[in-house]
């Protein structure tokens, strides 16, 4: 969340210090494929993938509560998912269809008309306390923790006997030919989380973009999940949440690759009264946002329904697309999202 220096918290730690790049090109020429792209888009989100069979997917509350914004680095968009039904999910994070036309990207913050009341303000760079949590030959989790925040978060961050505290964001690495690159962060102290699949080869590391809520949704002068504990078990490769308001839910790293990162979620009951997901992002123009139109497939629906992200208002869906068909001269390489999987029925205990 950009709003109190998320964004640019994302920029200066994530993976190697992403140099700052000048406007994505190919503009015209992916404009003028606008709907090929679109489809192109929504056949990869629905794309078949090695998931375990699961009932067909129940319907789902989306509703529109974005607001218009100038400033660039201020958070405007969110998109509630709510069912009080619902047990599980599958949150994917996939790269936008136009990524091979990137020759360039820009990650730098854009503070231009940050100048209305309430807008976030550039703030000198401390540099944070850097802890290694957990390593293997495959990934690590790194604890940072700044020297302020924007609220007073109690969740504490357990692996196996080790407790930590005043842990702000948690970052997940992967190796790779390069030495790492980071795919997924989580902030336990109001809720937001990352994602991104692993960068083409030919690339450096591409941008985080949109973030996400998990969990019982609240607005505390902006949207959260308050978070009391999180657990992370390296031989399931997944987090486990308690929350504040009770519950649980179990936040599985289930896919990474090249084209898509996939998270399987399962909560120990349904959550009534609030939405169970949000998506956070930032718009401001079709040539600046992080995202910029929305697809739903509706129950029973033939095709799917796409509009752009102010626009939409509400539907009930059984799958859901958020991202951009032309590259934005900020975060152009950032993941589109996809929301998917939604079941009431609790997930199947691992075999003995």
């Amino acid at each position: 969340m950009r709003t109190g220096g998320r964004a640019s918290d994302a920029r200066r730690h994530g993976a190697a210090a992403m140099a700052e790049g000048s406007k994505a090109c190919g503009r015209s020429r992916v404009s003028r494929d606008f709907h090929r792209a679109l489809a192109v888009v929504l056949a990869l989100a629905a794309a078949p993938v090695a998931h375990a069979a699961s009932p067909e997917p129940v319907g789902v509350e989306v509703t529109n509560a974005s607001e218009p914004v100038l400033c660039a680095e201020k958070d405007n968009v969110t998109v509630n998912l709510a069912s009080k039904d619902v047990r599980r999910l599958r949150i994917e994070a996939t790269h936008p269809a136009y990524l091979g036309s990137i020759e360039r990207d820009s990650f730098a913050a854009d503070w231009t008309a940050c100048s209305a009341a309430g807008d976030p303000s550039p703030t000198p760079a401390d540099r944070p306390r850097r802890t290694t949590l957990y390593e293997d030959i495959e990934l690590w989790v790194v604890g940072l923790r700044f020297s302020t925040f924007w609220r007073a978060g109690n969740a504490v961050v357990r692996i196996g006997d080790r407790l930590e505290t005043g842990v702000h964001l948690l970052q997940v690495w992967r190796i790779r030919p390069m030495g790492g690159e980071e795919v997924a962060v989580l902030y336990p102290q109001d809720g937001y989380w990352r994602l991104r699949p692993m960068a083409p080869r030919h690339m450096a590391p591409t941008a985080f973009g949109s973030s996400f809520l998990v969990g019982p949704v609240e607005v505390e002068g902006r949207p959260i999940v308050k978070i009391r504990e999180v657990v992370f078990d390296p031989s399931a490769r997944s987090f486990t949440l308690a929350f504040e308001r009770g519950g649980t839910a179990r936040v599985s790293l289930s896919e990474i690759d090249e084209k898509r990162h996939t998270l399987e979620i399962a909560f120990d009951s349904g959550i009534e009264g609030r939405p169970f997901a949000a998506l956070r992002s930032m718009y401001v123009s079709e040539l600046n946002n992080d995202v910029a139109r929305i697809a739903v497939r509706e129950p029973g629906a033939k095709g799917w329904r796409e509009e752009p992200i102010m626009a939409f208002k509400r539907a009930t869906a059984v799958e859901l697309w958020a991202g951009r068909v032309i590259p934005s001269r900020h975060n152009a390489s950032a993941p589109d999202m996809v929301f998917s999987g939604f079941a009431t029925a609790a997930p199947a205990a691992p075999a003995k």
